[in-house]
């Protein structure tokens, strides 16, 4: 089955330092899940400000483990610069977090 994250693009960063490594996925198992459950329940508040900073503060660690939610993350800076509600972004912002719920299983089991 294919993951959701590339471990390559985390050997290319680390250098193939497997404890860099590590520590770089224990760092982002800390910090994005609950950055994820911010952003949700800013977008459930309509707090575009919030979502944005949540969804830029994102972006480079998704870049680093070769997560593919480029596109989804820059339709939801781009939401929050609209004017359109909460339920034009709804479907986007359920791809992100379903997708980084299997990056985080993914995650744990290839570092544990």
């Amino acid at each position: 089955m294919d993951k959701h994250y590339s471990i390559e693009s985390l050997k290319e960063i680390a250098g193939d330092d497997q404890e860099f490594m590590a520590i770089v996925a224990q760092t982002f198992l800390e910090e994005i899940p609950p950055d994820l459950k911010a952003m949700e329940e800013a977008i459930e508040n309509d707090n575009k400000p919030l979502v944005y900073q949540f969804a830029h503060k994102m972006k480079p660690n998704l870049e680093m483990f070769g997560i593919s939610l480029k596109k989804e993350i820059s339709s939801i800076e781009k939401w929050t610069r609209s004017t359109k509600n909460k339920d034009t972004i709804a479907n986007t912002a359920h791809t992100v977090s379903i997708t980084l719920r299997e990056v985080f299983k993914e995650i744990m089991a290839d570092f544990s």
